[in-house]
């Protein structure tokens, strides 16, 4: 079972995998394609607020917030990661509960990264926003580092993110029953 997806003028069938009983969500995956990554990234670019640094979780968001960068001319991001580096000093963390996720997950920030984003306005870019769990996450990190939130973007909202409206994003993305059929 796919789904056919159309965003940023491109199409593409994603693969439907269960989450759970007769559930069923659409496998959005960057990694590995270029074209998409980088119409997503101009198409995204192209509604963001103004801003003076852009953050995003590890791994999906990675190659999406780096071509955003390059739209916009910035040469820096914030990564917060799934574990602890060694370089890491001052780490600031943030429990998550992902829908891709099995497990509870720690995002950490660098101390560095936490006093650049310091009274910095401050986009959270995303992937995909589903549950906003890791949205939660992010935000919590921004607010603990002493940044101002601008605006919450992802390329596609699943679910019940398609109805917020603090969230700006290319195309909705919806669940699926058993059968492939969207809920």
């Amino acid at each position: 079972m796919v789904y056919n997806l159309k965003v940023a003028g491109l199409t593409r069938d994603l693969p439907l995998c269960p989450i759970g009983e007769n559930l069923y969500i659409g496998a959005f995956v960057l990694f590995g394609d270029v074209e998409l990554t980088e119409c997503c990234a101009k198409a995204l670019y192209e509604k963001a607020p103004a801003h003076d640094v852009m953050i995003t979780a590890e791994s999906k968001g990675i190659p999406l917030i780096h071509a955003m960068c390059r739209e916009s001319g910035r040469n820096r991001y914030v990564l917060a990661r799934k574990a602890k580096k060694l370089y890491m000093k001052d780490i600031v963390e943030c429990e998550v509960q992902s829908i891709t996720t099995a497990a509870k997950q720690t995002l950490y920030i660098d101390g560095a990264d936490a006093e650049y984003m310091k009274g910095k306005r401050v986009l959270i870019v995303d992937d995909v926003i589903s549950t906003g769990e890791s949205l939660h996450a992010l935000e919590k990190l921004v607010e603990l580092s002493g940044g101002e939130i601008v605006g919450r973007m992802a390329i596609l909202a699943e679910g019940d993110a398609i109805g917020r409206k603090d969230i700006t994003y290319l195309a909705p993305l919806p669940l699926f029953n058993g059968e492939g059929k969207p809920l």
